[in-house]
């Protein structure tokens, strides 16, 4: 895996932050992941992104994209968890870059994703994830479930039903990926950039291949989503039956800024997460088997070979 040469130089080193033990790099492996992206209208997208240096990548005029992404982590040093992300792709900088050129020239546009939302199944991936890397991260009843022919997830938090996500699996993980992504987060009333670097084979549907679901349910945390006017199918679903990825330690931050002094720190400050423990055990799975009582929008049925 490409990894910095500060990152490479690491390895058998730790270390102890907010209390929480790590052997360096902190790295996960054998995780299976999915993918799937929509659009969604970029000037609503926009009202969603703190601060005035983060702009919707836009694929046209007024489409920008929504990522919705889960991973299955195996082995962390913080023990097995699943992650939910809902984020938009965005751009940093003074303006809006041009439509799809910060595909081609990533660095120079400040390409990334501003994570919208993301539960996790333990509390100590809250504690480190947010605490550290001021991720919005939360405690929720998340399962992660690959079958014969689909992979989804369900999102549930007191009882309420918020997300469930499913696309097609893959015949096939053929494509072998090694990058490197940036996530933007809002905490403390900062902006806070970081990056991990992973790979693994890809198996993907694109265009009109791409099959998926996208259901939202009635919990308040995700009723921003309910105004994005999301596409009514995703244009990319993809899958890694296993990846690797190192989360890297050096992360940025900058003030938020408004045009009047706010009121309070955005979204959140430390007091959410000074009195977290590290407790390893995982949530229970979500109570709830069927759909959302109030889907978002019903894309085109799986294939026939997808259904359960």
């Amino acid at each position: 895996m490409f990894l910095p040469r500060r990152i490479q130089t690491q390895y058998g080193r730790y270390s102890r932050v907010d209390d929480i033990p790590y052997a360096l790099p902190v790295d996960s492996m054998g995780a299976p992941a999915m993918v799937a992206a929509f659009t969604v209208d970029a000037r609503r997208a926009a009202a969603l992104l703190p601060g005035n240096e983060l702009h919707p990548l836009r694929l046209s005029r007024d489409r920008g994209v929504l990522l919705v992404s889960v991973i299955d982590y195996k082995q962390t040093d913080i023990g097995a968890y699943i992650e939910f992300s809902i984020a938009l792709a965005c751009t940093h900088g003074r303006r809006p870059a041009p439509p799809l050129l910060p595909l081609l020239f990533q660095k120079r546009f400040g390409l990334g994703q501003y994570v919208v939302d993301l539960p996790v199944n333990t509390e100590v991936s809250v504690k480190g994830g947010k605490g550290i890397w001021g991720m919005p991260k939360h405690l929720a009843r998340l399962d992660f479930r690959v079958e014969d022919g689909s992979v989804s997830s369900r999102y549930e938090e007191g009882g309420q039903q918020a997300v469930r996500v499913r696309i097609e699996r893959p015949k096939l993980a053929w494509l072998p990926l090694r990058m490197a992504a940036v996530n933007y987060c809002a905490f403390r009333g900062m902006l806070m950039k970081s990056t991990i670097y992973f790979r693994g084979r890809f198996g993907f549907r694109l265009g009109k291949r791409a099959w998926g679901t996208l259901e939202v349910g009635d919990h308040p945390r995700v009723q921003v989503l309910r105004d994005l006017s999301i596409s009514p199918r995703p244009f990319l679903t993809g899958f890694f039956p296993s990846s690797s990825g190192v989360l890297d330690d050096h992360f940025e931050a900058w003030f938020l800024t408004q045009p009047t002094l706010p009121p309070d720190t955005y979204p959140e400050g430390l007091k959410s997460v000074v009195d977290l423990g590290q407790d390893q055990t995982p949530m229970p799975d979500p109570e709830s088997d069927g759909a959302p009582p109030r889907v978002l929008q019903a894309v085109a049925p799986l294939p026939e070979e997808a259904r359960p």
